[in-house]
């Protein structure tokens, strides 16, 4: 039996976790040395590598000195915190990644607590101490800190750790002395991460994850935890609700490099793919029949936020999609639960409307951003967070707020902070920046990101992530600005846009196309205002001299989609299509608006 480690990597957003497992792959020379890789080799689908984040968790396996270590390269964001929680019952250790300069932020700290619940020893790899002004020691003090904030045992405090830059490449026991290349981290991993526990008794298999192939469709992911299994094994699927089914494995696969190799059969501590078995979801136990067994299921974190999807019915409609239909969202957002856990769908009385639940505006942007590239059209109406009963009292969720801003817009920061009901728990200097901790609800986040980065012109760095369930904090002011409505349909005119710029700020330029009840900007006062975008100049036949001097018109505001999600009110909704995203009223015509209002 060939020995096998099973690791997780975890760590905050963009601390260098993706491109160490691209080292990793190097090293253990899984490719020839004439085939080109690429970097970022896990984040492998077009949105993952455009926002420099990991989304869905991978599973690759590289062999090293006689052992197969299965590395399972996790999401970072809390948003994901689905898929982490699930893949650590994978693992037997974790990977700790930290940035030498940043330290442990809100995300580490969220992923960490999960690791450190299921009672996985880390090896905690201080990162990138090629950058300047890094503090590698103070780092390791603090997440020795962070690790006994979150109740670590003695065993999990007495880590070891490794210094080095992905990067470039090198990983070693001491950051001043660098290598040429990670093989102290994989010694490290063959001493310290423990071989798979391995029970005596028949198979049992907890699905984990779900991997889809046209082929042979739904392929379940998961560890052997005990006993074995083979290709062509009869088994029993042990569901969530205590039902079971008996079902066949038709085919095994074990990983290897980057992809899955078919096998006969795998032993209890390996990491396995299975396709064959039917109606599976992700906790369900694959047991032996003659003896099954249930695993204890997995909990899953509860969504926070609630949006409505709708079929597109602006004038636009069907212009730039290929489904556009009802039933096409409907399939869409049903399949997508399969394998997205934190997501919930639910039908409500229209036949063209869903709610969709999810982990926040991350989690949810990133499944409109996927639909509308496969050439869904879709509307999206404005994020609510989940409002429980508890006692008869009104609960909502609260998060926990992380600032690191320049000190002379720290002021602006806490008033537009406290302005949204959030509460200062800690404000203290570091190094050139001030570090500033909220408690704050939900609701008073969204569209708060924009409103810090205009005070501290772009400097201000913030994380959140949900801390529990509170009473009510009353009524959070609204967007402080109206907005500018387009009155008719046709395509924007320099002429008409210069004339009005003291209106407010534009989100079209000249040439783009709108239609009556779409937002074309925002106002510089507190109410909608409706105006006509698409008027052209009176031509005479008289020319007046510098009547036609070139309009100076400022840019347009482009808006990313989770800024647009944000920034819409409860009367407005987002229309996503392949090409575009508009801003829109519900209503569009204006005399139905004012009824509307009136109500």
């Amino acid at each position: 039996m060939t020995a096998i480690k099973n690791i997780a990597i975890i760590a905050h957003v963009d601390h260098g976790k993706t491109t160490l497992v691209d080292k990793i792959l190097h090293h253990c020379q899984l490719f020839r040395d004439n085939e080109e890789s690429g970097e970022l080799i896990l984040d492998n689908n077009d949105l993952e590598r455009e926002r420099g984040i990991t989304i869905v968790s991978k599973n690759v396996s590289v062999q090293y000195k006689d052992t197969k270590v299965n590395i399972i390269d996790t999401p970072g964001h809390a948003d994901f915190g689905g898929e982490v929680e699930r893949v650590l019952n994978m693992a037997d250790g974790v990977l700790l990644l930290v940035d030498a300069f940043e330290g442990p932020m809100p995300q580490t700290r969220y992923v960490l607590s999960k690791a450190i619940e299921l009672g996985k020893k880390p090896i905690v790899v201080i990162n990138k101490v090629d950058k300047e002004n890094c503090q590698p020691d103070v780092v390791q003090d603090k997440v020795f800190d962070l690790m006994f904030n979150l109740g670590a045992s003695e065993d999990q405090l007495d880590f070891p750790t490794i210094y080095g830059s992905a990067k470039q490449g090198w990983m070693s026991e001491d950051y001043n002395k660098p290598t040429e290349d990670v093989g102290a981290l994989m010694d490290a991993v063959l001493e310290h991460v423990p071989s798979p526990k391995v029970e005596e008794g028949p198979l049992q298999l907890q699905i984990t994850s779900i991997d889809y192939s046209s082929f042979i469709g739904r392929i379940a992911i998961g560890r052997v935890n005990r006993g074995e299994v083979r290709e062509n094994m009869n088994v029993v699927l042990l569901k969530r609700d205590g039902s079971s089914v008996k079902s066949k494995v038709k085919e095994l696969f074990t990983f290897e490099g980057l992809g899955k190799k078919k096998a006969e059969s795998a032993e209890a501590g390996d990491i396995v793919a299975l396709a064959g078995v039917d109606g599976f979801e992700i906790g369900d136990t694959i047991a032996d029949p003659e003896t099954p067994e249930a695993m204890k299921t997995i909990p899953i974190d509860e969504p926070t936020m609630s949006m409505t999807f709708t079929v597109n019915n602006s004038p636009f409609f069907g212009k730039e999609g290929e489904f556009v239909t009802s039933r096409h969202l409907r399939d869409r957002l049903f399949k997508e639960t399969e394998k997205n856990l934190a997501l919930r769908v639910e039908e409500t009385d229209s036949p063209d409307s869903y709610l969709v639940y999810g982990r926040g505006v991350m989690h949810l942007s990133v499944l409109i951003e996927t639909m509308r590239r496969e050439g869904y059209e879709l509307q999206v109406g404005q994020p609510q967070v989940i409002i429980k009963e508890v006692d008869g009292k009104k609960m909502e969720p609260v998060e926990t707020l992380y600032i690191d801003t320049p000190e002379e817009s720290s002021g602006k920061i806490i008033e537009l902070v406290t302005q949204r009901k959030g509460e200062m728990l800690v404000m203290e200097p570091r190094g050139d920046v001030m570090h500033l901790e909220f408690e704050i609800p939900s609701r008073g986040i969204m569209g708060l990101r924009t409103q810090i980065l205009n005070v501290s012109a772009g400097e201000a760095i913030m994380a959140h992530r949900f801390h529990e369930y509170q009473g009510w904090k009353g009524d959070i002011p609204k967007r402080m600005a109206g907005v500018l409505i387009a009155h008719d349909t046709g395509t924007a005119i320099a002429y008409a846009l210069n004339n009005l710029q003291d209106r407010g700020k534009f989100f079209v330029g000249p040439g783009d196309e709108v239609y009556e009840g779409m937002i074309v900007g925002e106002n510089t006062r507190e109410n909608d205002l409706t105006l006509n975008v698409i008027k052209t100049k009176k031509l005479t036949n008289m020319r007046s001299s510098g009547a036609d001097d070139k309009t100076k018109i400022a840019p347009k505001i482009e808006l990313s989609l989770e800024e647009n999600l944000e920034y819409i009110d409860g009367d407005e909704y987002v229309e996503v299509t392949p090409k575009s995203i508009r801003l829109r009223k519900i209503h569009l015509k204006e005399h139905e608006r004012k009824k509307y209002a009136k109500k």
